[in-house]
């Protein structure tokens, strides 16, 4: 095993208990990248100025740098440092904060659920996405035409999509750009969220403004289906806690701490710079593991314990610092949503079984009925 084919092996936690055990910070001769395991040491990267985002001499992958899906890759406040990622991210956190869980819950039981492998999948991917549509003023047709656009996007994001994925990412982000120009040329299907983020946004970039917007659905596709997959995943391994439906949010947020949808994410130094004792030089990339922080017992008592009523969960799931994931209330929001919705229909989860789906970095579980 590796850091990386750890995120979709059946159980990486005691590799990451070795990692951890190796040192907070070590280089990988395998990779050629340092990784980082501790919570010391990967909150010391991610609090460092000189560890970003991207690296200084790739901005935009070479894969996709010459179409659409680059340029708007290379607009994202995610995989930006500096003012296009503090400008972007001031407009759109302050309404994602105050965004009402009962308008979420709303909107997650007006979407048809079906309790088999089919229906989860859909709940899963497509549901989160429709949500976000619905929450910016989109109307339900439009929400599904969102969500299957941007499944498509997303493929511009990993590096095992083939050419064919990532000419069709390129195609659906025209699409994409062009359902958003349409939405904010017209105030009357505005809703007071997306109303809220482009006043505070300005009129000095719509190009900006619209790849983050394509951006804010694509974290919703992949990192909150995980999310969901990850918490069914621990109600088959744990039956008893499928009786205690009141706990739904405290489940979702122990899930994301103890088997996280994210397990890793990565950094780039741009100047010379030392992290818990290790001297790092200009274009050393950091393979950031976050799932194995979670699981440190330096950030969380009993940490390879499923604790619904832990004290004081502390987690790296969504990032640390100027890059924390600003839509993190929301996508728990719509997770507890939906696995609420999910249970309600009574599925008989013990028919399930699940594959992980092949990343780099997440851990997204694939449900069959009665199949490997």
């Amino acid at each position: 095993m590796d850091p990386i084919i750890a995120a979709t092996h059946a159980d990486p936690y005691p590799y990451y208990a070795q990692l951890r055990a190796e040192g907070g910070l070590v280089f990988h001769q395998g990779l050629k990248l340092w990784v980082a395991s501790s919570a010391d040491a990967v909150a010391a990267v991610f609090a460092h100025p000189d560890c970003q985002v991207r690296p200084l001499s790739e901005p935009v992958p070479k894969t996709i740098v010459e179409g659409l899906a680059g340029e708007v890759f290379g607009r994202l406040m995610r995989m930006n440092e500096g003012e296009p990622q503090r400008c972007p991210r001031s407009a759109i956190e302050p309404g994602l904060a105050l965004i009402d869980r009962n308008e979420v819950q709303a909107l997650v039981n007006a979407r048809l659920i079906t309790p088999d492998a089919e229906g989860l999948s859909k709940a899963m991917f497509r549901g989160p996405v429709c949500v976000v549509a619905a929450l910016l003023g989109f109307s339900p047709a439009q929400g599904r035409m969102i969500s299957e656009l941007t499944a498509d996007f997303v493929a511009c994001l990993s590096p095992l999509s083939s050419q064919a994925q990532l000419d069709a990412a390129h195609g659906a982000t025209e699409q994409l750009r062009g359902y958003f120009i349409e939405l904010l040329d017209d105030p009357g299907a505005q809703s007071p969220l997306l109303s809220d983020i482009k006043q505070r946004f300005g009129a000095s970039d719509n190009e900006r403004l619209i790849a983050n917007l394509i951006g804010l659905c694509s974290q919703a596709y992949e990192a909150t289906a995980g999310l969901i997959g990850n918490a069914l995943v621990t109600l088959i391994r744990n039956p008893s806690l499928q009786r205690d439906s009141a706990s739904i949010d405290v489940l979702i947020s122990e899930v994301q701490r103890f088997d996280p949808s994210v397990q890793n994410t990565r950094r780039f130094v741009a100047a010379p710079c030392e992290i818990a004792g290790v001297s790092l030089n200009p274009s050393d990339a950091i393979l950031v593991l976050l799932a194995s922080a979670n699981r440190d017992s330096q950030l969380n008592d009993n940490p390879d314990v499923f604790l619904l009523d832990r004290p004081n969960r502390r987690s790296f799931t969504f990032g640390s610092g100027r890059h924390q994931c600003p839509g993190q209330r929301l996508a728990l929001s719509i997770a507890t949503a939906t696995l609420t919705q999910i249970l309600a229909m009574k599925p008989a989860l013990e028919r399930l079984t699940w594959h992980y789906r092949p990343s780099l970095n997440g851990r997204i579980p694939l449900f069959s009925e009665g199949q490997t």
